[in-house]
C-alpha cells in the first residue's frame, strides 16, 4: 500500500485513468461491432457509415494515447478491407 502522499496520489491518478481508457476502448469494441453487423447486413451505405465513425471513434482513440497510432492504423486498414470486399461483391 503506498504510504506517501505522492504514492497516494499516484494510485488515484491510475485509477482515474484506468477507467477512461477502458471507456474508451469499449467505445471502440462496441462502434467496430455496429459496423461488423451493417457488413453482415450487406447493406453497403450502413456499412459505409458505420465505417466513418469507427474509423473517426479510433483516431480520437489514437489522439489521447490510449491505443497506439499503429494499432488504430491496422484496425482501420483490415474494417476498410472487408468494406472494399461487400462493395466488390455488390458492383
Amino acid at each position: 500500500m503506498a504510504h506517501s502522499l505522492s504514492a497516494k496520489k499516484r494510485v488515484r491518478q491510475n485509477a482515474k485513468r484506468r477507467a477512461v481508457n477502458r471507456a474508451r476502448k469499449s467505445q471502440v469494441k462496441t462502434q467496430i461491432k455496429h459496423f461488423e453487423t451493417a457488413l453482415s447486413s450487406g447493406d453497403v451505405e450502413a456499412a459505409s457509415e458505420q465505417y466513418r465513425l469507427v474509423v473517426k471513434k479510433l483516431d480520437e482513440t489514437a489522439a489521447t494515447s490510449t491505443m497506439h497510432e499503429k494499432t488504430a492504423a491496422r484496425k482501420k486498414s483490415r474494417l476498410s478491407k472487408q468494406l472494399s470486399t461487400l462493395k466488390a461483391k455488390e458492383g
